[in-house]
């Protein structure tokens, strides 16, 4: 754990200890520069604003925004894509001959989403997390773990714009017995981690001393999906590895835990979160459960306005504890993943728990198979280790998921390894399937 003096635990103090009235006048200047930028350059919002009889000159403060602008959807995107043809979605603001690059999403909900970048120095999702990376405790002169590749991005120039030394490595699953030497031959501070990396890890861990192997880390980011309670016990307690967990800030960035561990920040001067009714566009207070949706304040290649984001979130403005004051955030879910069986509503969450509380699938594998929203009968696919008992295990599942959910589901099972092969996302695992 790092031990920086205050002043020295921010990268950008003045920016991330903000007042609030300063950050909101920030927000308020960006907003009024962004409307008519996107409006005289986006044929996807110039559309959809003519529709909703909405100009720029309407928008003089941020509350005209958030009662004039409609919002948008995923939805909305794709169908201005299909009808038009233009891969940009009419969302694109700049030439394609002025782009860096486009990097796409891991495509779990769906087909990957494209995001066009202008780069000035550093490629805009890296440098959003510099100031999460020098929380985490990295410092100038320290080692970390890159990939050899581009996915979401090219950090390497990134990483040594921050003073730190990349070491290649093929991080990628199926190869963390190399990357474990790769680890104790030049003793990284840091490394991006993911779910399916964790249970090779695991697996791994009947051969390997891991707390021996990762005492030279500062700590480890991981995100493309939740962490289970059983991993995250692993990790920290059993691995001695700090995790800092980060998840989408509505797809205009990233938002990342703190040393607290106690919620999302949302940097809000790249960002606009505001937080509404799933089903309208009515704003929630911050200890209810409702939908981000989200600006991009800093993006001119293709910036989202006002994007209904799926995420269900509770929010609060309050300072952090770190002494941060932009807002956080704590996922609930996804919009799209409740499933109604016979009038009963079944959450991820819940099944989640469920599955990890019977030992041999507390790696909390498994996908609610559902050919539409409302069903007749809960089905749930599980992964299960080989090495375990496996004897009555579909009928002990289906008892411990009954109990927690109210339905008892129809339970079928596969190993670990057959059930990650079905995976549609590079990098995720989806939790509700339609097969």
């Amino acid at each position: 754990m790092p031990t920086d003096v205050a002043g020295d635990r921010y990268f950008q103090p003045g920016i991330e200890t903000m007042p609030r009235a300063e950050l909101t006048k920030l927000q308020t200047e960006r907003i009024l520069s962004l409307v008519p930028y996107a409006y005289e350059r986006s044929a996807f919002y110039h559309e959809v604003w003519d529709a909703a009889g909405v100009r720029p000159a309407d928008i003089r403060d941020l509350d005209d925004f958030a009662r004039l602008v409609p919002t948008i959807t995923r939805d909305d995107i794709r169908a201005f894509r299909s009808r038009t043809g233009d891969p940009y979605a009419g969302l694109l603001c700049v030439d394609p001959s002025e782009l860096t690059s486009i990097t796409s999403s891991s495509g779990t909900t769906g087909e990957p989403e494209f995001f066009p970048e202008l780069w000035d120095a550093q490629p805009p999702l890296p440098l959003a997390s510099a100031r999460d990376l020098w929380e985490l405790g990295l410092r100038p002169g320290d080692r970390v773990l890159a990939p050899a590749g581009s996915f979401r991005g090219f950090f390497d120039s990134f990483y040594q714009m921050l003073g730190l030394v990349p070491v290649y490595a093929d991080t990628w699953m199926g190869h963390w017995a190399e990357v474990l030497e790769v680890i104790k031959a030049y003793r990284p501070a840091y490394v991006q981690l993911m779910g399916p990396i964790i249970i090779e890890l695991e697996r791994l861990a009947a051969t390997h001393d891991l707390r021996e192997a990762f005492s030279c880390f500062k700590g480890a980011s991981f995100a493309g999906q939740p962490l289970g309670r059983h991993q995250a016990r692993m990790v920290r307690e059993d691995w001695g590895l700090e995790l800092f967990v980060y998840t989408s800030a509505g797809d205009t960035g990233t938002a990342w835990e703190c040393r607290e561990h106690d919620g999302y920040h949302l940097w809000e001067d790249t960002v606009l979160a505001e937080h509404l009714s799933a089903d309208g566009n009515d704003p929630v207070s911050g200890d209810e459960v409702g939908e981000l949706v989200a600006t991009n304040l800093d993006d001119l290649a293709a910036p989202l306005i006002r994007y209904r984001s799926d995420d269900l979130v509770r929010m609060s403005g309050d300072v952090c504890g770190c002494g941060r004051t932009h807002s956080r955030m704590w996922v609930a879910g996804r919009k799209g993943d409740e499933t109604v069986v016979r009038g009963r509503p079944v959450l991820v969450g819940d099944v989640w728990a469920a599955v990890e509380s019977v030992p041999e699938t507390a790696d909390g594998l498994f996908q609610i198979i559902r050919p539409s929203r409302e069903v007749e009968e809960l089905r749930v696919r599980v992964g299960y280790e080989p090495s375990g008992d496996v004897g009555g295990l579909a009928e002990r599942l289906a008892a411990a998921i009954g109990e927690r959910v109210g339905v008892v589901p129809v339970v079928e099972l596969e190993t670990a390894d057959e059930i990650l092969a079905r995976s549609t996302s590079v990098a995720k695992f989806p939790r509700v399937v339609k097969k």
